[in-house]
């Protein structure tokens, strides 16, 4: 399915032509405001959108018409974001998933295990096309109001071309797959159509014609003489892979949302079973591979998304998180370069169908991570947990498929077939199914605030960049230590040398001085900077600082120790008043100001920054000593 994340987009009425809307949500439950925060519904009768109020209390409340249209001034006192009851929007989530279950399976299906997306090993149920020769059916179907000039041969470019690059593509849908695969999987596309629909493009888009658009298409298609057992790869008896694609720009709602589900109809000598729907644009232009790709991933392989969907209270809670962000097309990386330009499926995902072949990282030792080689996969084993939870490293430097990620660099990441990119809390019981250990600890992913940012990916380091005391710190879910330490990572590009296994004597001290008797700049905020330069592997464990400053008055004094990744401690901020001389030794020990240093690497530049932004007085840095004990 294709997630929207607060995006404006522009939806059809039936009355009053096209009105932007925020959408939030997915093909199993959406919900839409207006630009300035109004909640809203369609309204059936009145063929529009209108503002809307709650039908109810509590868990089970529903949005109902206010019979208020949008282009009109909202009624008097109705709040901004009304959210629908937390077991009513589940209870819409949970029947929708079922539709896409065959009847004879869903007494078998316990809806618990919807909320882990990939319940087979990692995988969505179903029977997955990774090998060999897939032939796919695209069926193009059109509407009354909205015919399309696209033709069969521009579509079967787009997904079957060996060179195609038209529109700024990085390539086909069938090139995009085999290359993912390493040539395991050539998937290609035979187009039919266009059909035309008996309704207009809008009512498909509509709570009362829900589920109409795939067998009326099927229909279709077949009634045109379509031989629908060409598409029985494997002589199962099920057609491989359907893909309806439909005359104009994508809608985000009912029929028309971009997805991948389950329609179970005899057709000849075959039935169908999985299917999905994206649209084919307004014109030839609009042809992009992003979104094909996407639901074909989960269509072909089975690949659960990688991303949350808080507000649909799958795991009850509105927190919306990013999942894997920009850095899988199985999550938001489809829709990098507008889809034109979709990043790679992430190494984790090509594992579990077996693309790759495994290079145990282990055994410490010195190992070469190179970008685009899609069938190997570097991993460091969990002993307790074999091929449930692992670490793999891969290199995501922006070349190729990557040439769009917001961040270039080597990605760790934490993975378990047991956990789900719904669950942002990072304990032993919820957890990521593929976390991305993000370079710079801030966790932006978890916390919703970002897709992906240029921290998030390790470059250059000296010393170590990841081990049981870094931020982020390379552990089971548990909390115990795995015992993975990533150090010496080279710079961003085609090979990215690194290094595994302990790479410092734990409780090794290393220290630094530096006695400038230098001046402090007076009322500059520029201030001051010295540097300490410290040799040696391993990361943080204890930090003492020293400093020495001759002022006046140190209440006008900003004192800011920097390590050598760029994180920062504010040591001193304009205490003191008119106390003269800054004497002191800080410890890490918590609680303490420089405990956001420890886990940090300790080799490179450690720097002093002091700003004196009060005229009046000047002062001296005279010395200041560093001391760090290491751990691994």
């Amino acid at each position: 399915m294709s997630g929207i994340f607060g995006d404006t987009l522009t939806f059809g009425q039936e009355e009053g032509g096209g009105v932007q809307l925020v959408a939030f949500g997915d093909d199993k439950y959406a919900r839409y405001e207006t630009l300035d925060g109004y909640s809203v519904t369609y309204d059936a009768d009145r063929g529009a959108y209108c503002y809307a109020e709650t039908d109810g209390a509590g868990a089970e409340r529903r949005f109902v018409s206010s019979g208020v249209l949008v282009s009109e001034p909202p009624p008097e006192g109705l709040p901004r974001h009304l959210r629908e009851g937390q077991l009513y929007r589940r209870e819409v989530f949970m029947g929708r998933v079922l539709e896409g279950i065959p009847e004879e399976e869903r007494a078998e299906t316990d809806p618990g295990t919807l909320l882990t997306f990939g319940p087979v090993k990692g995988l969505l149920p179903g029977f997955a096309l990774t090998k060999g020769d897939v032939q796919g059916l695209t069926i193009l179907v059109d509407f009354p109001d909205t015919p399309t000039d696209v033709t069969v041969e521009e579509v079967s470019a787009l997904l079957n071309s060996p060179d195609f690059t038209a529109n700024g593509n990085r390539c086909s849908v069938k090139e995009y797959f085999r290359t993912m695969s390493t040539g395991r999987l050539r998937f290609t596309n035979t187009v039919v159509g266009p059909f035309r629909m008996s309704r207009p493009r809008l009512a498909y888009g509509l709570a009362r014609h829900r589920g109409k658009l795939v067998p009326e298409a099927l229909q279709a298609a077949a009634d045109a003489g379509v031989d629908f057992s060409r598409f029985d790869s494997l002589d199962r008896g099920i057609v491989d892979s359907i893909c309806i694609m439909y005359a104009g720009q994508t809608e985000f709602r009912e029929d028309l949302w971009p997805h991948n589900s389950r329609f179970a109809a005899q057709i000849g000598d075959v039935r169908s079973d999985l299917y999905t729907i994206t649209s084919i644009g307004e014109t030839a232009a609009d042809l992009s591979i992003g979104t094909f790709c996407h639901e074909s991933g989960h269509l072909l392989c089975r690949w659960p998304d990688l991303y949350d969907y808080g507000t649909v209270e799958r795991e009850g809670d509105d927190f919306t998180s990013a999942g894997m962000g920009t850095y899988c097309a199985m999550a938001a990386g489809d829709h990098l370069g507008d889809g034109f330009l979709p990043s790679a499926v992430c190494v984790y995902l090509r594992r579990l169908v077996g693309w790759t072949r495994d290079v145990d990282i282990s055994v410490p030792g010195v190992y070469e991570a190179n970008q685009g080689e899609y069938d190997k996969a570097l991993i460091y084993h969990n002993p307790q947990r074999e091929n449930v939870e692992y670490y793999l490293i891969e290199n995501r430097s922006r070349l190729g498929f990557d040439s769009q990620l917001t961040s270039s660099g080597l990605a760790v990441y934490h993975c378990d077939i047991k956990g789900s990119n719904e669950f942002q809390q990072g304990n032993q019981v919820r957890h990521y199914q593929c976390a991305l250990l993000q370079a710079d600890g801030h966790l932006d992913l978890e916390t919703g605030l970002n897709f992906g940012d240029g921290g998030d990916l390790f470059g250059p380091t000296a010393g170590t960049a990841v081990s049981h005391s870094s931020r982020p710190a390379s552990l089971w879910w548990d909390g115990s230590e795995s015992g993975l330490t990533v150090s010496q990572v080279g710079p961003p590009g085609e090979v990215i040398g690194f290094r595994t296994g302990e790479q410092a004597v734990a409780g090794r001290r290393i220290t630094g001085r530096s006695a400038p008797d230098a001046a402090i700049p007076d009322e500059d905020a520029g201030g001051l900077t010295d540097a300490i330069t410290l040799e040696g592997m391993g990361t943080v464990r204890e930090l003492t600082v020293t400093l020495d400053i001759k002022h006046p008055r140190i209440g006008d004094l900003r004192v800011v120790l920097l390590a050598p990744s760029g994180r920062r401690a504010v040591i001193h901020n304009r205490m003191g008043d008119n106390t003269d001389n800054l004497r002191l030794t800080l410890t890490s020990q918590p609680p303490s100001l420089l405990a956001p240093l420890v886990g940090d690497a300790v080799a490179g530049s450690w720097k002093l920054k002091i700003a004196d932004a009060v005229a009046g007085a000047a002062g001296t840095l005279r010395s200041w000593d560093i001391a760090i004990r290491t751990g691994t």
